[in-house]
């Protein structure tokens, strides 16, 4: 019996600075019902637990009106001020990601976001990942832009 092997999954990562210290990006970061604010065309939510915490879950629509998808998540790592990281758990959307915040020399923050995804749709989705990458990357730093102008209000 052979089975196929699984491919590698892709990676992506966003840095963006904010002038907000590192304390309170986290804590905006981490208000979930406040991130159609900042995160591009999406709505997020607690599913499990306060959303504090390892072992909370999360659901986030991202789309327009009802065309989009459902990205469920645990939180794996909550170290405040610092990482949140999760596993997302849904079909479409697998594998894990992470916002970091970091202090800044001086003042203010550096937010990270990583995510390393398993591609659905097997080369298919390989070739459209190639093709969507750079969009995903540009909305991803708008956002974290986004994230960073709320954070110092």
């Amino acid at each position: 019996m052979t089975s196929t092997p699984t491919p590698a999954p892709v990676r992506l990562s966003v840095a963006v600075d904010a002038p907000a210290p590192p304390e309170r990006v986290f804590a905006v970061l981490t208000d979930w019902p406040r991130h159609h604010e900042w995160m591009v065309l999406t709505r997020a939510r607690v599913t499990a637990g306060d959303g504090r915490g390892a072992g909370s879950g999360l659901a986030a629509f991202t789309g327009i009106g009802p065309l989009g998808f459902q990205d469920t998540m645990e939180i794996t790592l909550w170290d405040p001020p610092a990482t949140v990281a999760v596993r997302h758990t849904g079909r479409l959307v697998r594998g894990t990601g992470a916002f970091r915040v970091l202090p800044r020399a001086g003042a203010g923050s550096t937010i990270v976001w990583e995510e390393e995804l398993d591609l659905p749709f097997g080369p298919a989705g390989r070739l459209g990942w190639a093709l969507l990458r750079p969009a995903a990357a540009a909305l991803l730093r708008l956002s974290l832009r986004r994230l960073a102008a709320l954070s110092a209000r």
